[in-house]
């Protein structure tokens, strides 16, 4: 299974130690070139930006072939979303809410940080609440509604 991972939900996997969770969860993780630019901006955790600096090897970094439509998203977001139908990704993971509705018009399965911790947790890879609290105690943001579907539907 192919991902192409946005720079939200790469931030936030770093910062709650559960990055190396896309290895175990999909056979191909993709990181556009423009998301990696944007792991490693001044403003970036360090943390975020020390792991972007030294990637993993099972990390695929590619640039987009032809011109992003950014349609008013951010480059890593265009670019997530331009690669994802390049490589035929079987998911794209994407927080943002505009970025998300463009990548489905373009008939992509997405889902974000919150998906992938519901994904472990189904594989029984992380304890979801668990994961959920140390995510919310980042900058995150998720409406209590949705952490509430989340765990229910668990």
């Amino acid at each position: 299974m192919i991902v192409v991972c946005d720079t939200s939900p790469v931030n936030y996997l770093v910062l709650i130690d559960g990055i190396d969770l896309l290895p175990q969860l999909f056979t191909t993780v993709v990181l556009p070139a423009g998301v990696l630019a944007e792991l490693q901006h001044p403003r970036t955790p360090p943390r975020v930006a020390s792991w972007a600096r030294q990637l993993p090897p099972w990390v695929r970094v590619i640039s987009p072939k032809g011109p992003v439509e950014g349609v008013g998203l951010g480059r890593g977001e265009a670019e997530s979303i331009a690669i994802a139908i390049q490589v035929r990704a079987d998911a794209v993971l994407i927080d943002e809410r505009k970025a998300t509705m463009v990548a489905r018009d373009r008939g992509l399965m997405v889902t974000g940080t919150l998906g992938v911790l519901a994904l472990a947790a189904e594989s029984k890879l992380v304890d979801l609440e668990a994961s959920i609290r140390r995510l919310l105690d980042t900058n995150f943001r998720a409406s209590p509604a949705l952490i509430d579907d989340i765990l229910r539907r668990s």
